[in-house]
């Protein structure tokens, strides 16, 4: 189709490909945009809505698997082998912590990203949190599974390329990561489509969940 939106064309898995996750003051971008995927697509194929653990895939998909290390960044593409080996247990976010409800929940408090800060956001610590240890139990008590029993693994891991060859693959299967470079401009990102304006430094990479694709105004989203 020329437009298309995950949360509206797989309705009943809505809740999870638009629930926006937090990473905190922790560059685990890589985990989030590969996480939250492998939920999404997860959610379609089954049904099931539960979410997935990103402090397992920060805390555990270590050097070797991911060449991750922890909140100082990661491989979001060597996490899907992870996950076809190893798999990732449940887990909500910081505020589903104390509920029982997953495994492993994230354990870093949203704070205020480049905005001021409030009640409800305060402000993120001036360097990035530690990285969550590794850990091979649930952190929640009340969970009625083991760790190692509330493990789900992907049946495959690929890599798709080409803006066609993409689209086709979001329509087919669902969410993917990707990745894109971030400027000193994007941080101040209101609405519309982002454009790098001239003159903004390159300050880094971001991994992101990628949901939908179309046209704002004859301008594709970039």
């Amino acid at each position: 189709p020329a437009e298309f939106d995950v949360r509206t064309a797989f309705p009943d898995c809505a809740e999870v490909s638009g629930n926006i996750r937090d990473q905190s003051s922790c560059g685990s971008c890589w985990a989030f945009g590969s996480t939250e995927a492998f939920n999404d697509r997860h959610c379609i194929a089954t049904g099931d809505k539960t979410k997935f653990s990103v402090e397992d895939t920060t805390a555990n998909c270590g050097f070797l698997q991911c060449f991750s290390m922890g909140c100082n960044g990661g491989q979001p593409g060597k996490a899907w082998d992870w996950f076809k080996s190893t798999g990732v247990v449940t887990g909500g976010d910081y505020t589903d912590i104390g509920s029982g409800s997953t495994c492993y929940p994230y354990s870093l408090a949203p704070c205020a990203h480049h905005v001021p800060a409030t009640a409800k956001y305060p402000a993120c610590p001036s360097s990035e949190y530690p990285s969550p240890r590794c850990a091979r139990e649930c952190s929640e008590s009340g969970y009625s599974k083991s760790f190692s029993a509330d493990k789900t693994r992907a049946s495959c891991a690929y890599s798709v390329r080409g803006e066609s060859q993409i689209m086709q693959e979001l329509v087919t299967n669902g969410p993917m990561y990707v990745a894109f470079s971030v400027y000193s401009d994007f941080p101040t990102y209101k609405s519309g489509v982002y454009k790098n304006t001239s003159g903004s430094s390159y300050l880094s990479g971001h991994a992101v969940t990628l949901v939908g694709y179309g046209e704002e105004n004859g301008q594709k989203y970039e």
